[in-house]
């Protein structure tokens, strides 16, 4: 099944690059870390409304999500990791931390489409 073009829209993603040990004046390390993202890249699929109860099977009873994206892209790179920004433009704070409104939660993949459930955050 492929996607229809008129119905797709248009979202960023970041995926994920490791972590930093942080440190701290004495050059010692806190044993906290610093989550590091790739660039935003451009991506385009369809964006379900918000909380649909029709899809709920397919990633099971237990997941909560707000949306669900599906791409006809196979070899789609966003992993349960990535973090989206859909309803705001890409950026990163001074300090280059991302500033995104949704996570990935969950990913279903099938034989010609991926199914990815993600919920709203608020990251300041």
């Amino acid at each position: 099944m492929k996607a229809m073009k008129r119905n797709k829209q248009t979202f960023y993603y970041a995926l994920f690059d490791g972590q930093t040990a942080l440190y701290d004046e004495y050059g010692n390390e806190t044993g906290e870390y610093k989550t590091l993202y790739r660039s935003f890249a451009e991506e385009n699929a369809n964006i379900s409304a918000a909380s649909g109860t029709s899809q709920a099977e397919q990633f099971g009873t237990s997941v909560q999500y707000d949306k669900v994206i599906v791409l006809d892209d196979i070899n789609c790179p966003i992993d349960e990791n990535s973090v989206l920004c859909i309803d705001v433009e890409p950026a990163f704070d001074k300090d280059g931390n991302p500033l995104y409104d949704y996570v990935v939660k969950r990913i279903a993949k099938s034989l010609n489409s991926i199914s990815i459930a993600i919920s709203k955050v608020k990251v300041s």
